[in-house]
């Protein structure tokens, strides 16, 4: 039996990450041994399926940052919903391509209209 595989095709190659993970080396002084501030993203077009994915994530170790739609530019437009949540957590390049595959796949089964990637940064102390 084949592994199921996300409706959505794979938009983040190995090759992306290891060119992302070399840039953030190279233009900040994060420590990418430790653990950074990773944000993921899932769009749908209803809110709701976003609200019981939020849940399910949040029992995963996640935290829920924002359910939210952008202004979009074109009147008219479709405007997908999104949600955003965040985890501390370290990462390699082959790592958050792991990270990635999971989340594409948990995109198709909870049939959201996408997981859109991620974004990082440093851990804030509370008090900066």
């Amino acid at each position: 039996m084949s592994d199921p595989q996300p409706r959505q095709p794979k938009t983040i190659t190995i090759e992306m990450l290891q060119k992302m993970f070399a840039s953030i080396v190279e233009k900040t002084d994060w420590n990418m041994a430790g653990d950074m501030l990773w944000g993921y993203f899932f769009t749908h077009h209803e809110p709701a399926a976003l609200e019981k994915a939020r849940d399910i994530l949040v029992r995963e170790g996640y935290r829920f940052v924002n359910i939210y739609q952008l202004d979009e530019e074109t009147p008219g437009a479709s405007r997908p919903w999104w949600l955003h949540v965040e985890k501390e957590e370290m990462h390699t390049p082959q790592t958050l391509d792991a990270r990635n595959d999971e989340l594409y796949l948990f995109a198709h089964e909870q049939g959201l209209d996408c997981y859109d990637g991620m974004d990082i940064g440093p851990i804030q102390n509370e008090s900066e």
